[in-house]
C-alpha cells in the first residue's frame, strides 16, 4: 500500500471545554519537542531530580517520594493500588461515581476484600460515614476520588488522613481531575498516596501520571519485598523478590528507579517528562493560589452563564468542582444534537455523562490553559446559538453578560 495515501496529521484546532482532556498550553508542546537524551545521563537525572523537587510544590508536601509514573493517569492510579494492595487485603472505597467505581475494580483484579462506601451520583461521603465504616469493617486500605468528573463533585479531604491515623488505615486518593485547579494539599490532609494526570488541570497531554507517596505508605511498600534463599536474582534487584503483582507498577522498583540508586526499572518516557516539567514550572510561575482562584473564576462564571441562560445545573453547589460543571439536558432538547452542533459549527467540544447520568447532563470544563474568561464566554456564547437553533429559548446574550460579571466578582 503506497505511503503517501496518508495524509499528514492535521487536527482541527477545537477548543476542549469538556471533562478532559483539554488542550495543551504552548509552552508544553514547545517543551516535548526539545530533543532526547540517555536516562542516566547527567543532564537526564538532573531534569528527574528538577521535576521530582516541582511537583512537590505542585502537591503542596513534603514527600521526597514524589514522581512520575509513565503512562495515563489510570497507571498511576493503578500503581498505587497495586503495590498498596495484596489479595485479601481490606480495602473500603467511597463509590460515588464513575470512577470511585473503577477503583473498586482495579481492586478486585488485586484480589482484594473490597467493602465499599455507595452514594447517589453527585453526593460525597461525610467523615463521620467513613469512620463508621472503619469502626465496623477495619480496613487497611481506604480510597476515594477527590474531584470525580463523572459526577462534577468534589469529596472533601479535611480530616481524612487524621482519622487514617487512628484506626490505622493507609490512604490513596486519585486526584486526576484536580491537581492544578484545586488546592491538593497532601501535608495539609496527611493522605498517604496521591496520583493525578496532566491533561485536566495541569494543562498537558494524558500519558504521564505524577504521584506522591508518604514515608509511611513506602515503608508499607518496601515491606512487601521479601527474601528467597537460594533465589537467583537480577543484580538490580540485589538479591529480592518483590511480592508485588506487576512488574511495571510496582512502586518499590520505581521508588528504587527515581531514587539516587538508579537502579534500572523502565527507560524513563523522556519528552513526557518534559511535558510534565514544563506543566509544573507554568503553575508554580503563576503561583498556586492565583492558580485556583483563577480555577474558581473560571467555574463562577459558567454556572453564571448557564442559569442566565434558564440552565439547571446538577449537584450541590457546597461540594462542586471549581474546573467541571455539570448542567442538566433541558426537557425536549437533544443533548446529542447539542453537542454535535457546538462542534461542527463552533470547534468546541463539550462533554456527555456516564451511568445513570447518561444523556441526562452535559459536562462542562474550564481546565488549565482553557481556565480563561475568553474560552468561557465564547462556549457560553456558543451554547446559546445552539439552544436557539434547537428550540429551546434563551434570553439572548444573557449567558455572556451573566457569566462575565460572575468572571469579574460582581
Amino acid at each position: 500500500m503506497a505511503v503517501d495515501i496518508y495524509a499528514q496529521i492535521n487536527p482541527p484546532r477545537r477548543l476542549l471545554m469538556g471533562p478532559g482532556p483539554v488542550n495543551v498550553h504552548p509552552r508544553v508542546l514547545r517543551a516535548m519537542s526539545a530533543d532526547m537524551l540517555g536516562q542516566f545521563d547527567p543532564e537526564m537525572t538532573q531534569y528527574m531530580n528538577e521535576t521530582m523537587s516541582l511537583y512537590r510544590h505542585v502537591f503542596m508536601t513534603g514527600n521526597q517520594r514524589t514522581f512520575l509514573i509513565d503512562g495515563t493517569a489510570r497507571a498511576g492510579i493503578e500503581a498505587a493500588l497495586v503495590s498498596l494492595i495484596e489479595p485479601g487485603t481490606r480495602v473500603l472505597i467511597v463509590r460515588a461515581g464513575r470512577f470511585g467505581a473503577l477503583l473498586s475494580e482495579i481492586a478486585e483484579r488485586i484480589g482484594a476484600d473490597v467493602l465499599t462506601l455507595d452514594l447517589e451520583w453527585g453526593e460525597v461521603a461525610t467523615l463521620e460515614a467513613i469512620e463508621n465504616a472503619f469502626i465496623e469493617h477495619r480496613p487497611r486500605v481506604f480510597a476515594c476520588i477527590h474531584g470525580d468528573t463523572s459526577t462534577t463533585m468534589a469529596q472533601p479531604l479535611e480530616g481524612i488522613g487524621e482519622l487514617c491515623r487512628k484506626y490505622d488505615v493507609l490512604s490513596y486518593v486519585d486526584a486526576t481531575a484536580t491537581l492544578g485547579g484545586m488546592a491538593v494539599d497532601i501535608d495539609g490532609w496527611s493522605v498517604d498516596v496521591v496520583t493525578a494526570g496532566l491533561q485536566k488541570c495541569m494543562g498537558g497531554p494524558p500519558g504521564s501520571s505524577p504521584i506522591t507517596i508518604s514515608d509511611r505508605a513506602a515503608e508499607h511498600i518496601f515491606a512487601r519485598r521479601h527474601v528467597e534463599k537460594g533465589l537467583r536474582s537480577s543484580d538490580e534487584m540485589d538479591g529480592t523478590r518483590v511480592r508485588i503483582a506487576s512488574n511495571y507498577f510496582d512502586l518499590a522498583m520505581v521508588m528504587d528507579y527515581w531514587s539516587e540508586k538508579r537502579l534500572n526499572h523502565h527507560t524513563e518516557a523522556t519528552t513526557m517528562l518534559y511535558g510534565a516539567r514544563e506543566a509544573a514550572r507554568i503553575m508554580l510561575e503563576e503561583g498556586l493560589e492565583t492558580r485556583f482562584a483563577r480555577h474558581r473564576a473560571a467555574g463562577r462564571a459558567i454556572c453564571a452563564g448557564a442559569r442566565a441562560l434558564g440552565l439547571e445545573l446538577f449537584g450541590q453547589d457546597a461540594y462542586r468542582m471549581t474546573n467541571v460543571t455539570g448542567i442538566w439536558i433541558p426537557e425536549g432538547v437533544n443533548g446529542e444534537a447539542v453537542r454535535h452542533r457546538m462542534r461542527e459549527d463552533f470547534e468546541i467540544e463539550i462533554g456527555t455523562a456516564f451511568g445513570p447520568l447518561a444523556g441526562r447532563i452535559w459536562r462542562i470544563g474550564a481546565m488549565g490553559y482553557n481556565a480563561e474568561k475568553h474560552t468561557i464566554l465564547h462556549t457560553l456564547g456558543a451554547l446559546e446559538a445552539v439552544l436557539t437553533a434547537e428550540g429551546f429559548e434563551v434570553s439572548r446574550g444573557a449567558g455572556v453578560d451573566a457569566a462575565l460579571a460572575a468572571w469579574n466578582g460582581v
